[in-house]
């Protein structure tokens, strides 16, 4: 599904306006972003969860030339599904 598509699909199952629907999710994920940012992680519940994760430093190969490269340490966002997700999908 597109977002406009998720965003019509929210506003017929809710009853609420299209602008208001997006307006909402605008806001649901801004606030998921902040707190990511903030504390490292946010739960929505019944789907999953965002987790900001510290990855160590390790040694990679170029696939062009085979050369060994460090790779720094940094950090990413990953996402956590939860377990109800999974048994409700599979």
């Amino acid at each position: 599904m597109t977002k406009t598509q998720i965003m019509a699909a929210l506003s017929e199952k809710t009853g609420l306006g299209k602008k208001e629907v997006v307006d909402f999710m605008e806001k649901f994920v801004d606030l998921a972003y902040s707190e990511v940012k903030s504390n490292g992680e946010f739960v929505i519940p019944g789907i999953g969860k965002l987790v900001k994760v510290d990855r160590k430093a390790r040694m990679g190969r170029n696939p062009a030339t085979g050369e060994t490269i460090k790779i720094p340490a940094k950090t990413v966002v990953k996402f956590r599904v939860a377990k109800a997700t999974k048994d409700a999908i599979l």
